[in-house]
């Protein structure tokens, strides 16, 4: 039993063990290939590797990192056999993964660092995003924390409604104003709220729009200076869901969001439904923020807190 299994439980690895299986089969299918026949690991098998890391949407520059480390470590070592190969990828893997800092370092059942701890949600439309702020109440709420929802993505009647029916759902109050308001007023609103309920967790959805940048920053700084006349360390995290299944689009996303807004942690979701969980690796070893949470199924309990070691454990073990 691992660390991921003391504090989270043999239910939630299960469900991550499950969660990744499309991913797993294909790239241990073809890591099986690569190393099929061979006694060390040679020119061909690394060829092979790396073809099985981009084929998993690793990406390029991840896969070439990767590589290289291999690499490194069989020329130091003079000589590695392939079935030492597994254990050598885990763990140069997890070494490419991002550790969140101390104060994002906490679970849906530990104390949080802050008291409200305000969460601004980040994401294009169509990546989970709001039904991820449902699921993110749920757990909190299951662990016997008091959450608010703010509604701050305004211009999307459906997004307020989406929000409405979760907060409904998870049995949480909510924030929220018309239609076309000014999203930087529902924040302050619910931060407001918040404080005067002694909310533990705030969870603040903001639009998600990308085909004009630069009003997209000027808005979520706006949203970040009025929460800061009520608290000022807040947001205390800028959370960006990313849609796993669609592979190096998500890198895009990743990459325009971060141009616009401080990004502080990452949320990917969908990793069930498809082959290419090494995404995953690419957008965390790219812009070198951590994962925090990932979706690997449509319950409201397979949205898990992420653990590296744990991560790449389910991704490489041959007998689950």
């Amino acid at each position: 039993m691992g660390f991921f299994d003391k504090l989270f439980g043999k239910k939630e690895k299960e469900s991550l063990d499950q969660g990744l299986e499309k991913t797993k089969s294909g790239f241990l299918s073809k890591l099986t290939k690569a190393i099929a026949g061979k006694s060390t690991v040679d020119d061909e098998v690394l060829d092979n590797l790396e073809e099985a890391l981009v084929t998993a949407d690793v990406g390029i520059d991840t896969t070439v990192k990767i590589i290289e480390r291999i690499e490194k470590r069989v020329a130091k070592d003079k000589y590695i056999n392939t079935s030492e190969l597994n254990q050598l990828l885990q763990e140069e893997i997890a070494d490419l993964l991002v550790a969140p800092p101390p104060h994002l370092n906490y679970t849906f059942a530990s104390e949080m660092p802050k008291k409200p701890y305000v969460i601004l949600v980040v994401g294009v439309n169509g990546v989970g995003k709001t039904t991820t702020i449902g699921k993110l109440a749920y757990n909190f709420k299951s662990a016997g924390k008091s959450v608010l929802l703010g509604a701050a993505d305004t211009f999307r009647a459906a997004a307020v409604d989406q929000l409405t029916i979760w907060s409904e759902r998870v049995g949480v109050p909510i924030v929220k104003q018309s239609m076309g308001s000014d999203p930087a007023s529902v924040a302050f609103d619910t931060v407001q709220s918040g404080v005067a309920r002694g909310s533990d967790v705030i969870l603040i959805d903001t639009a998600g729009r990308l085909h004009n940048k630069a009003h997209l920053m000027e808005e979520l700084s706006k949203i970040k200076r009025v929460i800061q006349k009520f608290i000022p360390d807040a947001p205390h995290e800028v959370l960006l869901v990313l849609d796993g299944s669609t592979g190096q689009n998500a890198l895009e996303q990743a990459r325009q969001f971060t141009a616009a807004t401080d990004v502080t942690s990452l949320a990917i979701t969908k990793l069930d439904g498809t082959a290419k969980g090494g995404v995953v690796l690419a957008i965390a070893n790219q812009f070198k923020i951590p994962v925090k949470f990932i979706g690997v199924g449509e319950k409201m309990e397979d949205l898990l807190v992420f653990e590296k070691h744990e991560f790449v454990d389910s991704l490489f073990s041959l007998n689950k």
